[in-house]
Protein backbone atom coordinates (compact mmCIF):
# COMPACT_ATOMS: atom_id res chain seq x y z
CA UNK A 1 0.00 0.00 0.00
CA UNK A 2 0.82 3.51 -0.82
CA UNK A 3 -0.34 7.08 0.80
CA UNK A 4 -0.23 10.14 -1.16
CA UNK A 5 -0.60 13.20 1.28
CA UNK A 6 -1.49 16.35 -0.02
CA UNK A 7 -2.60 19.60 1.59
CA UNK A 8 -0.48 18.75 5.24
CA UNK A 9 -1.14 22.32 5.91
CA UNK A 10 -4.33 21.78 6.85
CA UNK A 11 -5.64 20.52 10.16
CA UNK A 12 -9.14 18.61 8.77
CA UNK A 13 -8.59 15.41 7.06
CA UNK A 14 -9.94 13.81 4.12
CA UNK A 15 -8.77 10.20 3.14
CA UNK A 16 -9.45 8.77 -0.51
CA UNK A 17 -9.80 4.71 -1.36
CA UNK A 18 -9.31 4.23 -4.89
CA UNK A 19 -11.27 2.32 -7.58
CA UNK A 20 -9.67 -0.69 -9.11
CA UNK A 21 -7.40 -1.12 -11.85
CA UNK A 22 -6.47 2.34 -12.55
CA UNK A 23 -3.27 4.09 -11.86
CA UNK A 24 -2.55 6.14 -8.99
CA UNK A 25 -2.59 9.15 -10.91
CA UNK A 26 -5.84 9.10 -12.44
CA UNK A 27 -6.97 10.36 -8.79
CA UNK A 28 -4.54 13.20 -7.99
CA UNK A 29 -6.42 16.23 -9.45
CA UNK A 30 -9.57 15.57 -7.47
CA UNK A 31 -7.15 14.79 -4.70
CA UNK A 32 -5.16 18.12 -5.43
CA UNK A 33 -8.53 20.11 -5.40
CA UNK A 34 -9.64 19.00 -2.35
CA UNK A 35 -6.02 19.79 -0.91
CA UNK A 36 -7.57 23.13 -0.59
CA UNK A 37 -9.49 22.75 2.24
CA UNK A 38 -8.22 18.87 3.80
CA UNK A 39 -5.32 17.13 4.51
CA UNK A 40 -5.93 14.65 1.62
CA UNK A 41 -4.66 10.79 2.10
CA UNK A 42 -4.96 9.33 -0.87
CA UNK A 43 -4.74 4.90 -0.24
CA UNK A 44 -3.33 3.38 -3.27
CA UNK A 45 -3.42 -0.54 -2.58
CA UNK A 46 -1.20 -3.06 -3.13
CA UNK A 47 -0.55 -3.92 -6.38
CA UNK A 48 -1.99 -0.67 -8.07
CA UNK A 49 1.64 1.30 -7.66
CA UNK A 50 4.98 0.92 -8.87
CA UNK A 51 6.41 -0.88 -5.26
CA UNK A 52 5.78 -4.61 -7.22
CA UNK A 53 3.17 -5.24 -4.50
CA UNK A 54 0.09 -7.77 -4.65
CA UNK A 55 -3.35 -7.08 -3.51
CA UNK A 56 -4.63 -9.13 -1.28
CA UNK A 57 -7.53 -8.85 -0.22
CA UNK A 58 -9.94 -5.35 0.99
CA UNK A 59 -9.58 -6.42 4.71
CA UNK A 60 -5.72 -6.28 4.18
CA UNK A 61 -5.96 -2.75 2.40
CA UNK A 62 -8.37 -1.62 4.97
CA UNK A 63 -5.94 -2.59 8.10
CA UNK A 64 -3.25 -0.95 6.83
CA UNK A 65 -4.80 1.70 5.94
CA UNK A 66 -6.25 2.29 9.03
CA UNK A 67 -2.43 1.31 10.71
CA UNK A 68 -0.80 4.42 8.36
CA UNK A 69 -3.10 6.46 9.69
CA UNK A 70 -2.55 5.73 12.73
CA UNK A 71 1.19 6.15 12.93
CA UNK A 72 0.28 9.72 10.80
CA UNK A 73 -1.22 10.75 14.44
CA UNK A 74 -4.80 10.63 12.39
CA UNK A 75 -7.20 10.23 15.40
CA UNK A 76 -9.85 11.12 13.51
CA UNK A 77 -11.77 11.91 10.01
CA UNK A 78 -13.11 14.57 8.83
CA UNK A 79 -14.02 13.15 5.25
CA UNK A 80 -13.93 9.84 4.26
CA UNK A 81 -14.24 9.01 0.11
CA UNK A 82 -14.62 5.55 -1.56
CA UNK A 83 -15.20 4.88 -5.17
CA UNK A 84 -16.14 1.65 -6.43
CA UNK A 85 -13.24 -1.07 -4.81
CA UNK A 86 -12.46 2.11 -2.39
CA UNK A 87 -16.19 2.45 -1.78
CA UNK A 88 -16.21 -1.21 -0.92
CA UNK A 89 -13.22 -0.66 1.69
CA UNK A 90 -14.79 2.74 3.09
CA UNK A 91 -17.36 0.39 4.09
CA UNK A 92 -15.23 -2.11 6.03
CA UNK A 93 -13.17 0.89 7.31
CA UNK A 94 -16.38 2.32 9.05
CA UNK A 95 -17.91 -0.82 10.11
CA UNK A 96 -14.63 -2.02 11.70
CA UNK A 97 -12.71 0.57 12.74
CA UNK A 98 -14.86 3.59 13.22
CA UNK A 99 -18.31 2.61 15.01
CA UNK A 100 -18.98 5.60 16.35
CA UNK A 101 -17.71 9.33 17.26
CA UNK A 102 -16.34 9.55 20.23
CA UNK A 103 -15.38 5.62 20.40
CA UNK A 104 -12.51 4.99 23.28
CA UNK A 105 -11.48 2.06 21.96
CA UNK A 106 -7.66 2.75 20.76
CA UNK A 107 -7.70 0.85 17.55
CA UNK A 108 -10.88 3.39 16.34
CA UNK A 109 -10.57 6.28 13.95
CA UNK A 110 -13.88 8.01 14.12
CA UNK A 111 -15.52 9.45 10.82
CA UNK A 112 -17.60 12.43 10.81
CA UNK A 113 -18.66 12.16 7.76
CA UNK A 114 -18.40 9.91 4.41
CA UNK A 115 -19.70 9.08 1.06
CA UNK A 116 -19.63 5.86 -1.15
CA UNK A 117 -19.09 6.48 -4.20
CA UNK A 118 -20.65 3.52 -6.28
CA UNK A 119 -19.66 1.56 -3.53
CA UNK A 120 -19.16 -2.32 -4.66
CA UNK A 121 -21.05 -4.43 -1.60
CA UNK A 122 -20.66 -8.42 -0.88
CA UNK A 123 -22.21 -10.77 -3.41
CA UNK A 124 -25.45 -13.16 -1.69
CA UNK A 125 -24.78 -15.63 -4.39
CA UNK A 126 -23.17 -19.47 -3.85
CA UNK A 127 -18.93 -18.88 -3.76
CA UNK A 128 -19.40 -21.27 -6.92
CA UNK A 129 -21.37 -18.54 -8.81
CA UNK A 130 -19.02 -15.59 -7.50
CA UNK A 131 -15.64 -17.38 -8.02
CA UNK A 132 -17.21 -17.88 -11.96
CA UNK A 133 -17.96 -13.72 -12.20
CA UNK A 134 -14.44 -13.53 -10.75
CA UNK A 135 -13.00 -15.38 -13.65
CA UNK A 136 -15.29 -13.58 -16.01
CA UNK A 137 -14.01 -10.22 -14.44
CA UNK A 138 -10.34 -11.40 -14.81
CA UNK A 139 -10.31 -12.30 -18.40
CA UNK A 140 -11.86 -8.80 -19.19
CA UNK A 141 -9.67 -6.50 -17.77
CA UNK A 142 -6.73 -8.92 -18.47
CA UNK A 143 -7.21 -8.36 -22.40
CA UNK A 144 -7.87 -4.63 -21.82
CA UNK A 145 -4.47 -4.34 -19.88
CA UNK A 146 -2.70 -6.14 -22.45
CA UNK A 147 -4.32 -5.19 -25.60
CA UNK A 148 -4.52 -1.31 -26.59
CA UNK A 149 -7.09 -1.32 -29.18
CA UNK A 150 -9.51 -3.26 -26.62
CA UNK A 151 -8.76 -0.77 -23.54
CA UNK A 152 -10.23 2.54 -26.25
CA UNK A 153 -12.97 0.42 -27.52
CA UNK A 154 -14.53 -0.39 -24.09
CA UNK A 155 -13.41 2.87 -22.37
CA UNK A 156 -13.81 5.57 -25.34
CA UNK A 157 -10.75 8.06 -25.07
CA UNK A 158 -13.50 10.90 -26.38
CA UNK A 159 -15.30 10.73 -22.94
CA UNK A 160 -12.50 9.31 -20.46
CA UNK A 161 -9.55 11.87 -21.28
CA UNK A 162 -9.39 14.80 -18.34
CA UNK A 163 -10.24 18.17 -20.28
CA UNK A 164 -6.39 19.71 -21.44
CA UNK A 165 -4.75 16.44 -22.04
CA UNK A 166 -4.47 14.71 -24.93
CA UNK A 167 -6.08 11.56 -25.26
CA UNK A 168 -3.14 9.56 -27.00
CA UNK A 169 -0.86 10.29 -24.26
CA UNK A 170 -3.47 9.84 -21.53
CA UNK A 171 -3.89 6.43 -22.79
CA UNK A 172 -0.73 5.23 -23.41
CA UNK A 173 0.38 5.96 -20.25
CA UNK A 174 -2.27 4.09 -18.67
CA UNK A 175 -1.79 1.40 -20.78
CA UNK A 176 1.91 0.85 -19.65
CA UNK A 177 1.67 1.42 -16.56
CA UNK A 178 -1.32 -1.67 -16.42
CA UNK A 179 0.71 -3.67 -18.45
CA UNK A 180 3.74 -3.59 -16.44
CA UNK A 181 2.39 -3.18 -12.83
CA UNK A 182 -0.91 -5.16 -12.66
CA UNK A 183 -0.29 -8.85 -11.92
CA UNK A 184 -2.62 -11.57 -12.97
CA UNK A 185 -2.47 -12.29 -9.44
CA UNK A 186 -3.51 -8.70 -8.61
CA UNK A 187 -6.55 -8.22 -10.95
CA UNK A 188 -7.79 -11.85 -10.20
CA UNK A 189 -7.97 -10.84 -6.01
CA UNK A 190 -8.79 -7.41 -6.50
CA UNK A 191 -12.41 -8.52 -8.23
CA UNK A 192 -12.45 -11.52 -6.08
CA UNK A 193 -12.10 -9.57 -2.54
CA UNK A 194 -14.40 -7.07 -3.62
CA UNK A 195 -16.99 -8.67 -4.72
CA UNK A 196 -16.69 -10.89 -1.78
CA UNK A 197 -15.23 -8.96 1.37
CA UNK A 198 -16.26 -10.00 4.67
CA UNK A 199 -17.87 -7.50 7.01
CA UNK A 200 -19.22 -7.58 10.48
CA UNK A 201 -22.91 -9.28 11.14
CA UNK A 202 -24.46 -7.35 12.07
CA UNK A 203 -22.81 -4.24 11.16
CA UNK A 204 -22.19 -2.18 13.81
CA UNK A 205 -24.27 1.23 14.34
CA UNK A 206 -22.31 3.58 13.05
CA UNK A 207 -22.63 7.24 13.83
CA UNK A 208 -21.17 9.29 10.76
CA UNK A 209 -23.38 10.91 8.49
CA UNK A 210 -23.19 9.05 4.64
CA UNK A 211 -24.38 9.74 0.92
CA UNK A 212 -24.25 7.02 -1.44
CA UNK A 213 -23.12 8.63 -4.63
CA UNK A 214 -23.49 6.42 -8.04
CA UNK A 215 -24.10 7.81 -12.00
CA UNK A 216 -27.29 7.61 -13.44
CA UNK A 217 -25.59 5.53 -16.18
CA UNK A 218 -25.02 2.99 -13.80
CA UNK A 219 -28.14 3.09 -11.90
CA UNK A 220 -29.27 -0.47 -12.51
CA UNK A 221 -25.81 -1.78 -11.97
CA UNK A 222 -25.68 -0.20 -8.15
CA UNK A 223 -29.04 -0.75 -7.00
CA UNK A 224 -28.34 -3.78 -5.00
CA UNK A 225 -25.39 -2.63 -3.91
CA UNK A 226 -27.29 0.49 -2.72
CA UNK A 227 -30.06 -1.82 -1.02
CA UNK A 228 -27.36 -3.51 0.70
CA UNK A 229 -25.78 -0.50 2.11
CA UNK A 230 -28.73 1.43 3.18
CA UNK A 231 -29.12 -1.46 5.40
CA UNK A 232 -26.10 -1.90 6.77
CA UNK A 233 -25.74 2.20 6.99
CA UNK A 234 -29.89 2.94 7.86
CA UNK A 235 -28.57 6.47 7.75
CA UNK A 236 -27.29 6.81 4.38
CA UNK A 237 -28.70 9.57 1.83
CA UNK A 238 -28.83 8.32 -1.92
CA UNK A 239 -27.59 11.03 -4.66
CA UNK A 240 -27.92 10.27 -8.15
CA UNK A 241 -25.42 12.50 -10.81
CA UNK A 242 -26.90 13.00 -14.11
CA UNK A 243 -25.26 12.10 -17.13
CA UNK A 244 -22.28 10.44 -15.68
CA UNK A 245 -20.84 6.58 -15.41
CA UNK A 246 -19.50 4.48 -13.00
CA UNK A 247 -16.30 6.39 -11.30
CA UNK A 248 -16.72 9.75 -13.52
CA UNK A 249 -17.10 12.50 -11.79
CA UNK A 250 -13.76 11.75 -9.55
CA UNK A 251 -12.03 10.97 -12.65
CA UNK A 252 -12.83 13.44 -14.83
CA UNK A 253 -14.26 16.41 -13.27
CA UNK A 254 -11.97 17.35 -10.42
CA UNK A 255 -13.59 21.27 -9.80
CA UNK A 256 -16.83 19.64 -9.94
CA UNK A 257 -16.27 16.37 -7.44
CA UNK A 258 -14.82 19.01 -5.16
CA UNK A 259 -17.79 21.59 -5.09
CA UNK A 260 -19.99 18.21 -4.58
CA UNK A 261 -17.86 16.83 -1.42
CA UNK A 262 -17.73 20.54 -0.02
CA UNK A 263 -21.45 20.51 -0.07
CA UNK A 264 -21.84 17.16 1.99
CA UNK A 265 -19.09 18.35 4.10
CA UNK A 266 -20.35 21.71 5.48
CA UNK A 267 -23.59 20.70 5.66
CA UNK A 268 -25.00 20.35 9.31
Amino acid sequence: MKVYEFGAEHDRTFVMFQCAAEPWWVFRDSAEAMARDYHVYLVIADGHDEQGTTFVSIEKNVSDAAAYLRAKGVRRIDGLYGVSMGGASAMRFLATYAPALGATAIEDIPVEKAIIDAGITPYPYPKWVCRLIALKDWVTVMLGTKCYALMKLSVPPERWTPKGQDPEEHYRKIFEFEKHHFSARTIYNTFWSTNNYSMPDPVPKVTAKMEYWYGEEERKARKNDLAWARRAFPQIVPREFKGLAHAELVLMFPERFHDEVMRFLREE
